[in-house]
């Protein structure tokens, strides 16, 4: 579910909105996010400590601490992630061979 969370300026340029980015952050509970980004790629954000901003650089931080640094013009919009179900990690279930 793409999240829309643009703003217009001049020219008809359309830039994410770094305040509903630092709402994302924020928010309680926190819901996991993904940063779309203008050129396809897409940023997970799987907890709010991942991600450092200012007015000019928004720094992302992935699960194996690789660091994304991007101009928030980049980012054109938010998409929630998808929850692990309560009481699982999100692995399957192995079974032994037979």
């Amino acid at each position: 579910m793409a999240v829309e969370f643009l703003s217009c300026i001049s020219f008809g340029v359309f830039v994410m909105d770094l305040n509903s980015i630092q709402n994302a952050l924020r928010r309680q509970p926190f819901l996991p996010f993904a940063m779309c980004l203008a050129d396809g790629r897409r940023l997970d954000v799987r907890h709010p400590e991942c991600v450092a901003m200012n007015k000019r650089i928004v720094i992302v931080i992935d699960d194996d601490s690789f660091r994304t640094t991007l101009e928030p013009l980049l980012i054109v919009s938010l998409e929630e992630l998808k929850q692990t179900p309560k009481g699982g990690n999100g692995s399957q279930k192995k079974t032994p061979p037979s």
